[in-house]
């Protein structure tokens, strides 16, 4: 892994982009290159490949509309008067802390450094945070998870038509914004699993109804996914010794009702299904501690079930 610190990107990217912007306005207000270069503490010689387009600019800063903002406003403080250095520079850095919190320095970062990606980082703003750690475990377990899908043979025959998804909650999480899955769902391609997009927070309703309905009962209980329901795939899960629970397939108040059978069970089995309903495909769910747990299992049960 080649470490890139944020501060990098904004010297090698940010600031150069910045200073073409800025001598450009100036230029467009009067002021001599000279001038210009010692508002930006840089040399005439530097400020006249500025203005004749010889440095090159990054378009997701230069173009951004914060930066026009900050850009004019900072221009027409220099070049008047009425802004002296020390003003200039806190506007400048105001908008690069604003870019830093998820913005275009976030995602010149991740280019940067392609580990980042999907991490939801916020170092730049918050520095090291337990919380943020654990999200980041969160999303890597579902990446984890998923990947063990796309590469568990005859898996493909397990997906339902309306997809699959892994979710991975929070060890505190109170809703579907604290669990974790994939945008878009995991489909079939051509025969194979294929993962479209990063895990996001919030991505999925129906299996975070599921893991939150697990959790409210064994808090333990983390992860979790959807197959299809196959009678080969549950007779699997009996033969591991695993009894599968049965639930109405019925949209409505399905979370409290899962925790109720939950409950009257005296605990959360590792799967759970449902025959399907009108318009409801039948839907099996897998649920682990973590979502690489579950994952495991449903690759187990479906290698049993061929």
């Amino acid at each position: 892994m080649a470490i890139r610190l944020p501060s990098e990107i904004v010297v090698e990217e940010v600031l150069p982009t910045l200073r073409v912007r800025l001598a450009d306005e100036l230029t467009a207000r009067g002021l001599t290159q000279q001038e210009i270069a010692d508002h930006l503490g840089v040399t005439q010689a530097a400020v006249s490949k500025y203005v004749g387009g010889d440095t090159p600019t990054e378009p997701r800063i230069a173009d951004h509309p914060r930066t026009e903002a900050t850009v004019e406003r900072v221009a027409a403080g220099l070049a008047s008067g009425e802004m002296d250095g020390y003003e200039a520079l806190a506007d400048v850095l105001e908008l690069i802390r604003e870019f830093e919190d998820r913005g275009p320095i976030c995602e010149l970062h991740e280019e940067a450094m392609p580990e980042l990606q999907g991490l939801g980082c916020d170092l730049c703003v918050r520095g090291h945070d337990p919380a943020v750690s654990a999200e980041r475990e969160v999303l890597a377990g579902v990446r984890d998870a998923t990947r063990r899908l796309a590469r568990t043979p005859g898996m493909a025959a397990f997906v339902p038509s309306v997809g699959t998804n892994v979710g991975a909650a929070l060890p505190d999480a109170a809703d579907a914004a604290d669990v974790a899955a994939i945008p878009g769902r995991v489909y079939v391609v051509g025969g194979r699993v294929e993962v479209p997009a990063n895990p996001e927070f919030g991505a999925s309703e129906h299996v975070a109804t599921v893991l939150l309905a697990a959790m409210a009962v064994d808090p333990e209980v983390r992860g979790a996914l959807n197959l299809a329901t196959d009678d080969a795939l549950l007779e699997a899960a009996r033969d591991r010794g695993i009894e599968p629970l049965e639930f109405d397939a019925d949209y409505e108040r399905r979370g409290q009702r899962l925790r109720e059978q939950f409950r009257q069970r005296g605990s959360v089995p590792r799967v759970v299904f449902h025959r399907g309903a009108f318009g409801i495909e039948p839907i099996t769910y897998v649920l682990g501690e973590t979502p690489e747990t579950a994952a495991r299992l449903a690759a187990e049960l479906v290698a049993d079930a061929r």
